[in-house]
């Protein structure tokens, strides 16, 4: 199970709930959820639908607020910030990867994967070699100058990675990452996701309905109910010999 709280963890969640009004039904998405989350953990997410997994991954990722507790990523505590504040947040701190690739179509891959850092302001002669190196980490170094249509899903969910991974984030977040993937396909990118944690020591945190897909590589699982932590419970990834 998990350890009592501490203040040096790199993600501190504190009695944290987020409750919607549906008509005139209370919807308690989380309720009075604790953790902590210590730099470059490979962390598994799961639970039933509906119970708040991806209200979770939200409230990490500053798309959303709490309604009480707090949030805090380093030094940046989430729920005091501003409109400007939460997207400097995400442009310094977490790289963000969904179920849907959403990737401009009129753009190709590098262009995508450059996204962030045009927002962000970096230099163009800055920028597209970042991108590059991105699409090279993800094994798409021969496919910079290929539109969204004339990729495959897994590699436009390699691209969206490439993208989340181009302004050098700390923390990457998954939602459903393998979700519009066929199971071959969805396995390649676990196992990208794990190179990432792996060889550049990023926190890694992936929502997801099948633990399975994620279970040989993950450190640690975090089982949500209703809102609340079931079970958290630390784990050894495999070492077994490819």
């Amino acid at each position: 199970m998990s350890s009592s709280p501490r203040d040096d963890a790199f993600i501190r969640l504190r009695d944290v709930s987020k409750r919607y009004q549906m008509g005139s039904t209370p919807v308690h998405a989380l309720d009075s959820v604790t953790l902590d989350l210590p730099q470059g953990q490979f962390v598994a997410i799961t639970g039933p639908s509906g119970s708040g997994k991806s209200t979770l991954l939200h409230l990490l990722a500053a798309l959303d607020t709490p309604t009480s507790g707090s949030v805090a990523v380093g030094e940046w505590q989430l729920g005091a910030l501003d409109r400007d504040a939460q997207a400097a947040y995400r442009r310094s701190m977490v790289g963000i990867v969904f179920q849907q690739f959403h990737l401009v179509p009129t753009m190709t891959a590098r262009q995508n994967v450059a996204l962030p850092l045009i927002l962000a302001g970096v230099a163009p002669e800055v920028r597209q070699p970042r991108a590059d190196e991105c699409l090279a980490i993800v094994g798409l170094a021969d496919r910079a100058d290929h539109r969204p249509s004339e990729l495959s899903g897994g590699e436009q969910q390699r691209v969206a990675i490439a993208r989340a991974l181009a302004p050098d984030p700390p923390v990457l977040l998954a939602d459903e990452p393998t979700g519009n993937l066929d199971a071959d396909t969805g396995a390649q990118i676990v196992h990208l996701l794990e190179d990432v944690h792996r060889d550049q020591g990023r926190t890694v945190i992936v929502v997801t309905h099948h633990f399975a897909e994620v279970e040989a590589v993950t450190e640690r699982r975090i089982q949500l109910r209703d809102g609340r932590v079931a079970n958290d419970r630390a784990r050894a990834p495999s070492t077994e010999a490819a």
